[in-house]
């Protein structure tokens, strides 16, 4: 809806005592159209505005006007609540910032969820810009009459302002704020206590000790136990702060009351509670440190991981690594293999394929904590088992995870050829182009963990397959690949097994595979040093100079810009500029232009 103060419709000045009242006349003007658009750009204009009335009149008629009568759609009151939180120099520094309170507070009292978390996050810019005095006489009473406030949409926003705030209130207003916030958490809405539950966290560390112990420690246990109507999500909303709160009291007796609590909402009835306290299980186990025993937070974690809902056993896989990692190591590799890998192993199998791929993609993170004889005997019959699975992405994620071990140590010979082996040329077939990019990118890692014989037999001809592949990016994946093998390999290596196939990728009736010879010249003339690239890639570009298809001629242009940087000076001259002004006299205006610019770049 808009509505804005009435007011004729305005005229240019035409002099001077109308000149003052122009820039707000304009503004009323342009917020009464019914285009939302001409609306927004006048509101994105308003520092320009408040820059032409200044400061004193930006105090007493922009931001009154601003608070009186701008009632609009949501997208405008949503850019409206972002440019005050920039409005302090604007009106007069941090001595005025008071003033912008009354407009940010009616838009934090707004319907819209995303315009009250704009002016919240305004109010919070804006709230350090506020002497000790200006918070005490207006932030705070503003945050107090928010809390208050008939309707929960200035109560759940008043929840976001206590943190900014009490580290600079006066003792009787500290105590204020802890009451309504109290309040607050106990309030019959759930989405005023959501709210509270979202900040508790944040208020915590900024309220004093004893006061934390004596009345945020009830607030919390209030909250993570909430059950008013079911409101799975007030306790839901419970574990992060939590996890602020038992961080805090490490050294307290109060450490037992937040303990328990933070344990229940682990073991919480609702699986959405049991989820949220799976994605912050690694956070949990650093707030406990050494005051949790390992026996007890292993089991909690091992019951996720076993949890009834595939959706909690997904995300507790997720953290298998991070958690294990956090382990006092002292005696972590017995842990992991006695109480965490049994858990673990019929994961690898289970009825959910979220919770395998998540598995697969953190299960040989665990490596590097075993060490290489246990990884051999514990992990590695996972890893084969999965490496097998029926779901393409845990195959995936199992061999891109490779990184983590010595895979020619850690898997012997026999296992590569029988396991590994066909499932990455199971992979490298698959339908879905993606997964056969990731093998692509994946295979130089592989090259720098096997031996040369190995991986000349084994894996050179899927290597040279993907330079046909009907997908671009694979094929594009598939060159670079090439300049990786031949400077591990070396030269010789190169002009044996991988030049004669971008010779017939040259000779290919399909123009795509010929521009993707070409895309290998450039690749491999950074590689196999000048001599090879003169004996062997110069004819190559020589034929496809003349080539029938314009797109390959001008990437002839394109590729002789990197080969020419490859070459000495005679073949430069002798081979590669014959070619270049060749090209440049072609009839293809895009021939021609990259054939100007190789031989401005070659300088021939």
């Amino acid at each position: 809806m808009t509505a804005v103060a009435s007011t004729p419709q305005q005229q240019p000045p035409q002099d001077e005592s109308e000149e003052a009242l122009y820039p707000i006349a304009v503004l009323i003007d342009e917020l009464r159209n019914e285009d939302v658009q001409l609306r927004l750009n006048s509101i994105r204009k308003l520092s320009t505005i408040a820059l032409a009335l200044g400061v004193e009149r930006t105090r007493k008629e922009l931001i009154q006007f601003l608070t009186d009568t701008i009632y609009d759609e949501d997208e405008v009151l949503l850019v409206l609540a972002e440019q005050l939180g920039n409005f302090t120099p604007l009106v007069g520094g941090p001595e005025y910032v008071h003033c912008l309170l009354p407009p940010l507070e009616n838009l934090a009292n707004i319907e819209e969820t995303v315009v009250r978390d704009k002016a919240v996050d305004s109010l919070r810019k804006i709230a350090d810009k506020h002497s000790a005095s200006a918070l005490e006489e207006h932030f705070i009473p503003m945050i107090l009459r928010l809390a208050a406030g008939d309707w929960f949409t200035s109560r759940t926003s008043a929840c976001g302002l206590f943190a900014v705030a009490y580290p600079r209130a006066n003792p009787a207003q500290k105590t204020e704020l802890r009451n309504a916030f109290r309040t607050l958490c106990r309030d019959d809405t759930p989405m005023v206590r959501r709210a509270a539950a979202s900040k508790l966290g944040e208020f915590s560390k900024v309220i004093e000790k004893d006061y934390l112990k004596s009345e945020l420690l009830q607030m919390y246990e209030d909250l993570s136990r909430d059950d008013q109507f079911f409101q799975d999500s007030v306790r839901l909303l419970s574990v992060e702060p939590g996890i602020a709160i038992v961080s805090i009291l490490k050294d307290d007796a109060e450490l037992a009351a937040a303990k328990a609590a933070l344990k229940d909402l682990i073991e919480d009835k609702s699986w959405r509670v049991r989820y949220m306290a799976a994605e912050k299980i690694v956070q949990i186990q650093e707030a406990f440190g050494n005051k949790i025993n390992t026996d007890e937070i292993v089991t909690l974690y091992t019951n996720l991981l076993k949890d009834a809902e595939g959706e909690v056993r997904d995300v507790a896989s997720m953290k298998l690594q991070g958690f294990c990692a956090g382990l006092p190591v002292e005696n972590r590799s017995n842990v992991i293999i006695e109480q965490i890998l049994p858990v673990v192993k019929p994961l690898a199998t289970d009825t959910n394929q979220h919770v395998k791929i998540s598995l697969a993609s953190v299960v040989m993170g665990l490596a590097p904590l075993l060490g290489e004889k246990e990884t051999v005997d514990h992990l590695l019959p996972i890893f084969l088992s999965m490496l097998r699975d029926d779901t393409p992405e845990v195959r995936l994620n199992i061999i891109s995870s490779l990184d983590k071990i010595q895979v020619s140590k850690v898997i012997g010979q026999d296992e590569l050829t029988q396991s590994l082996l066909p499932a990455i040329i199971d992979l490298a077939e698959d339908g879905k182009w993606r997964v056969r990019l990731a093998i692509v990118e994946y295979m130089p890692l592989l090259a720098e963990q096997l031996d040369q014989k190995f991986f000349e037999e084994k894996l050179l001809k899927l290597c040279m397959t993907w330079l046909t592949d009907h997908v671009f990016a694979i094929r594009e994946a598939a060159t670079n690949i090439l300049k990786q093998l031949a400077t591990k390999f070396g030269a010789d290596w190169t002009s044996q097994h991988v030049i004669p196939k971008v010779v017939d990728l040259s000779r290919d009736q399909n123009y795509l595979h010929r521009m993707t010879c070409l895309f290998s010249v450039k690749a491999l003339s950074q590689s196999i040093g000048q001599e090879k690239v003169k004996q062997l890639l110069v004819p190559i570009i020589k034929q496809l100079s003349t080539d029938n298809v314009p797109n390959v001629r001008f990437n002839v242009a394109k590729t002789l810009k990197e080969l020419g940087k490859n070459v000495d000076a005679a073949t430069l001259t002798s081979e590669i500029k014959p070619v270049l002004i060749r090209l440049a006299e072609d009839d293809e205006p895009d021939v021609k232009n990259f054939a100007e610019e190789a031989r401005a770049l070659l300088n021939v």
